[in-house]
């Protein structure tokens, strides 16, 4: 009797129910420059008029072991905001304005319900994001991935006028920082994270924690936001005074922030606030010192912009008004050397 591809693990027809169940959502992530979306055998896109000289910038990233915790409680339809998130933030940061996004889903056996879970997320995020889903790849792949687990990658490309991009070089060091709220942990840190929870505290994921309001996995999972329509409120406000923009990843602000600052030029935070409990959570269960705290998780911080100091209260204003929850975080000073942060002493009660 003949072999199957599916008797050798890869079944066409659960990839093709997949392909059915996104249809009817997948086309929503679209957006004026498009020529030739998903369904061939390459995404074709356009790019703006306008630009006197346009720069393509893109970035790629993954989820990590925040895909653990959506394993654990069986939830998907969430992750895919997280890994359009980490993409775009990192290219919006240039001053780029996203274009388009393509995924890669790899799983050991596929379930199509799953998959067009992940895939609304990513069509989710990208709507957020502003950019077209121009297209993916979904791999089966038997004995890569234990049961019910997958990966994820996704690539995000976006476009800016040369002259407008932002970063080190239009930083100048009497700057001031703002710092714009983050959602919760974005998809940073969780090795720590489930380390401590699961390991130190001996909690399940479905615990409930009256201080979160929430189980402990619900929290956990809390969608990374996505920054572009208030950035680019606050960069047509201010199309001279912003000048850097830092997305608070791996490595907290201590390592990403001067990223974007130059040679000689130090950041203090001095406008520290009160962590979200989810840190607070983890930092007193592990326990963890605060210079890992730091290191490992944005505690409450997203994304710094680095404005003029005279347009500062006007950087507040705006970003409130486009939804986010903004503040003076701290402000540049010229010291020489390489560009780090340093944190004044907090008042009672506040850590970031």
């Amino acid at each position: 009797m003949a072999v199957t591809y599916k008797e050798a693990g890869v079944n066409i027809a659960e990839g093709n129910q997949l392909v059915d169940k996104i249809k009817s959502f997948a086309g929503q992530a679209t957006n004026a420059h498009v020529l030739s979306g998903i369904g061939g055998f390459a995404g074709l896109c356009g790019l703006p008029t306008g630009m006197k000289e346009p720069i393509l910038v893109s970035g790629t990233d993954g989820v990590g072991t925040k895909l653990k915790v959506a394993f654990a409680m069986n939830r998907h339809n969430t992750i895919g905001q997280d890994l359009v998130a980490m993409c775009v933030n990192d290219i919006i940061t240039t001053g780029a304005q996203p274009l388009f996004f393509l995924d890669y889903f790899g799983t050991g056996k596929l379930s199509a319900e799953v998959g067009a879970e992940v895939v609304r997320g990513i069509v989710d995020g990208c709507k957020l994001g502003g950019c077209a889903l121009l297209g993916g790849e979904t791999a089966e792949l038997p004995g890569m991935y234990s049961d019910g687990e997958y990966d994820l990658a996704g690539f995000a490309v976006g476009v800016a006028d040369k002259a407008n991009l932002l970063g080190p070089g239009k930083v100048k060091p009497d700057d001031v920082l703002i710092g714009i709220a983050s959602s919760g942990i974005h998809s940073n840190g969780y090795s720590l994270a489930r380390h401590v929870i699961e390991k130190e505290m001996k909690l399940s994921l479905n615990a409930k924690v009256d201080a979160l309001k929430s189980t402990v996995g619900e929290a956990l999972l809390t969608p990374t936001k996505i920054y572009t329509s208030s950035v680019r409120a606050l960069l047509d406000a201010l199309p001279d005074d912003v000048h850097a923009l830092c997305h608070v990843t791996g490595g907290g602000i201590p390592e990403n922030l001067p990223r974007v600052l130059p040679e000689g030029v130090d950041a203090t935070i001095d406008g520290a606030r009160s962590w979200p409990t989810i840190f607070q959570i983890i930092a007193d269960g592990g326990p963890v010192e605060l210079n890992e705290m730091r290191r490992t998780f944005n505690l409450g911080v997203g994304m710094i912009a680095v404005v003029s100091k005279d347009q500062a209260q006007v950087a507040i204003e705006t970003l409130n008004q486009a939804g986010e929850d903004a503040w003076l975080l701290g402000h540049l000073v010229n010291k020489g050397g390489p560009a780090t942060v340093h944190y004044e002493s907090d008042p009672e009660g506040a850590r970031a």
